[in-house]
């Protein structure tokens, strides 16, 4: 069986190495990686893609093990696993608290806030956030809906990404 996977990396040393040792550990076997440092992703990450081969079992322990080493699995055979949301926040978002605002948000069964932008401005309640999201696929609808309720409860006008 073989399996193409398209992960997120940091761009720091040993982020690669950390992908392919439980891969060799397991007994999979390394067909293609293409790793390309200079080409990015909006939040600085560097997208690797493998090919892998080996036994159904082999290959699904594989999976768990760089999830557990919380590295971000994009695509598996073209499927993507997570999808991101893009959502803004305009309000007294500082004096509101933005840690406790981005708290709830990763609070979300399978939601992690991936990037904050914040806006200041002379008059606190027109503070803006944007707010990226990264969410599991196919509950897009569910997330946002739960994302405005966050933003309500604190009196922010909270526009999601249609």
């Amino acid at each position: 069986m073989r399996l193409n996977l398209v992960l997120e990396l940091l761009d720091v040393p040993g982020q690669l190495t950390d992908v392919l040792n439980p891969i060799g550990r397991l007994g999979a076997n390394i067909v293609a990686v293409i790793h390309q440092r200079d080409v990015k992703t909006e939040r600085g990450t560097v997208p690797v893609q493998i090919t892998i081969e080996g036994d159904k079992e082999t290959l699904n322990q594989v999976l768990n093990d760089i999830e557990e080493a919380r590295i971000e699995i994009m695509q598996v055979d073209g499927i993507l696993r997570k999808e991101k949301i893009t959502t803004i926040m305009v309000g007294n978002i500082v004096d509101k608290d933005v840690k406790d605002t981005v708290e709830l948000l990763n609070r979300i069964d399978g939601v992690r806030v991936a990037d904050l932008d914040l806006k200041m401005s002379d008059h606190p309640e027109k503070s803006a956030s944007r707010i990226v999201i990264e969410a599991e696929q196919g509950r897009r609808k569910e997330i946002m809906a739960k994302i405005k309720n966050i933003g309500q409860s604190k009196g922010f006008m909270v526009i999601n990404e249609v």
